[in-house]
């Protein structure tokens, strides 16, 4: 029976032949890379005194964060030590001790302006580790990325200098492609079905399948009872939970420019091609074309509008949805439209 082996991703350069200090992996659920780095985080502190940060993302998730840690590890591989922890600053962080010394912290992202005024208190953190960095559910702090800068940068300073290498492991299973860090990482446009290890400026990223486990998975009498819900397929496959890439489809010839619309701030566009019968919504919007639709109030600014849901313009781009007669460039196009097309 195989579990996964990080030893591989944890000896890659970045694209540029740097160390990277963000390790991203993703593989099929009880694959093992949680085990994985749960284990080497506890194992540095044991052998060589280095403490770390465990990164959650809402505060209530830190008061059960040992036993979510330290739980399985510790049957497995630290029998008869034990691990306890102490909440600080009103629940804002939780300190860890193993054995009674401490050992690292447990963070949530939320906090991340709390965090800012304790950073005093984690310059001896020397790494962090942010297991489900993709949400099942799609439900992320606002500004999430903001905040995980400012909990590393607030991490990565002290000692004497004005910035540290703190590398972070971040660990998933495939939920989305469009997930708030792979857009940010320009990830979204270079990952394939295929890809097994992907190199960028700063980061590294594995996609790992643990076939052993897809197999356990996939045998089990519960999930061949639902085998057609997509959340098997998800957990035992690591396919991405909620994506699809229909309708993904570059078209030719001439259009006709309808609209920009921005959502998350960034800018995208309507084109009909009438010749195909279908409107393309791209990310390469012509913002001297006045009619400019924002999707959130967020994305609300001077020259844009917000369209009523049952404005005409809206209806008609319902209509062809409905009909299948919408393509899209990526699936960040694709979540902007439906944004957009929402009810």
């Amino acid at each position: 029976m195989a579990y996964y082996d990080g030893t591989k991703l944890l000896s890659m350069s970045d694209i540029n032949g740097n160390k990277p200090e963000l390790y991203l992996c993703t593989t099929n659920r009880t694959g093992g890379k949680t085990t994985f780095f749960n284990r080497l985080m506890l194992n540095r502190f044991t052998k060589q005194g280095k403490k770390f940060a465990l990164l959650y993302r809402y505060s209530y998730e830190l008061s059960d964060c040992v036993d979510k840690f330290f739980s399985d590890i510790g049957s497995l591989f630290f029998a008869g030590h034990s691990m306890s922890s102490v909440s600080h600053g009103k629940g804002s962080y939780y300190s860890l001790k193993f054995d009674g010394e401490l050992c690292g912290y447990a963070i949530a992202l939320n906090n991340a302006d709390m965090i800012k005024k304790y950073s005093h208190v984690f310059n001896e953190v020397e790494s962090m580790l942010f297991d489900e960095f993709q949400s099942e559910t799609n439900h992320y702090c606002p500004k999430e990325i903001e905040k995980f800068i400012s909990i590393h940068t607030s991490i990565a300073r002290g000692q004497g200098k004005q910035y540290r290498y703190v590398p972070v492991y971040m660990l998933s299973n495939a939920v989305s492609l469009i997930n708030p860090y792979y857009v940010e990482l320009g990830i979204i446009d270079r990952l394939k079905a295929d890809t097994k290890f992907l190199k960028g400026d700063g980061y590294v990223l594995e996609q790992g399948f643990i076939e052993t486990a897809s197999e356990a998975q996939l045998n089990s009498g519960f999930n061949k009872a639902f085998r057609r819900n997509n959340y098997v397929a998800y957990a035992a496959q690591n396919v991405y939970l909620n994506d699809s890439t229909s309708f993904i489809e570059k078209p030719t010839g001439n259009s006709r420019y309808l609209c920009t619309i921005k959502y998350n701030g960034n800018n995208y566009c309507f084109r009909e091609y009438s010749d195909l019968g279908f409107v393309y919504c791209d990310d390469k919007p012509d913002l001297s074309h006045p009619l400019k639709i924002s999707v959130t109030t967020d994305d609300h600014q001077v020259n844009y509008v917000m369209l009523k849901k049952n404005d005409f313009f809206l209806t008609q781009m319902r209509f062809l949805f409905e009909k299948g007669c919408f393509r899209f460039k990526n699936l960040l196009c694709k979540e902007a439209a439906l944004k957009a097309l929402s009810y």
